[in-house]
């Protein structure tokens, strides 16, 4: 399978690449050439990365960038994003949507796994007052910059799916730690409600890619990614029964208190 990763350079990307290589061949697109810190966490140099994987310079949110990246892909994954500033997100996270949704359909490509903050759906409503939230409520996603044009750009592919044949996977994440993370690092211990390893978050995506689409029950399906956690704030039964993740990581160092 040729995979088409947009948005390599980021903060997933030398996860995603170390889970990836090997089993697929790659297509790596981001804004800049690799940086020292991709080949790094990836087990090799940046200038590897190019020798081992075609590397394109591509703008998400530029059409026929996307459209050249796209061809003779079997499937798109879109790891970009831009959270803050106003246009930029949304040419990024909304224009970029529909961008690799056009470039799917034109180049026949049936798969596209796209990420998102669990915001997109599951916000600040439902974080207060309810419990075991399935990616299958009705979206809340708030005001939010960063939520709210990921809202949009789900809900412009979701109108792909539904006049074309191709399938969307919309991750929901949050925050990402490493398994040996201290308790309380950065200020983490604040987002343990949504809590995922880099590396139990790249398995899914790679569940994804594996995955039969016949089995899915719609063209276009959202799932939340993270560890096990024993409050049950959201949940991730789905993704377990459908893309056959299991969280390898539980970081139950997180919310235990130390004995002694």
């Amino acid at each position: 399978m040729k995979v088409l990763i947009l948005g390599a350079n980021g903060m997933l990307g030398p996860h995603l690449l170390k889970v990836l290589e090997g089993r697929y061949e790659l297509r790596l697109t981001d804004l800049g050439e690799p940086k020292g810190i991709f080949g790094h966490k990836a087990g090799f140099q940046p200038d590897e990365v190019q020798n081992r994987h075609e590397f394109l310079k591509v703008d998400v949110s530029d059409l026929d960038q996307v459209m050249s990246a796209a061809e003779g892909m079997d499937a798109i994954v879109n790891i970009s994003v831009l959270r803050d500033h106003r246009k930029v997100a949304f040419d990024v996270n909304v224009r970029g949507s529909y961008n690799i949704m056009a470039a799917a359909v034109k180049h026949d490509i049936r798969r596209v796994i796209s990420s998102g903050a669990h915001f997109t759906i599951l916000g600040h409503g439902y974080e207060r007052f309810d419990y075991n939230i399935s990616p299958d409520v009705p979206p809340h996603p708030g005001i939010g910059m960063y939520p709210f044009t990921k809202s949009l750009g789900l809900e412009l592919s979701r109108v792909f799916t539904e006049n074309h044949d191709l399938h969307l996977m919309w991750f929901l994440f949050y925050n990402f730690c490493n398994p040996d993370d201290l308790y309380g690092e950065n200020k983490r211990d604040t987002w343990a409600p949504f809590l995922v390893t880099w590396a139990d978050a790249a398995e899914a995506i790679r569940c994804a890619l594996d995955l039969d689409l016949k089995t899915l029950p719609s063209k276009c399906e959202a799932f939340n990614i993270f560890t096990d956690m024993p409050h049950q704030k959201f949940s991730n039964e789905k993704t377990k029964r459908l893309l056959g993740w299991r969280p390898k990581d539980n970081l139950d160092h997180f919310w235990r208190k130390p004995v002694g």
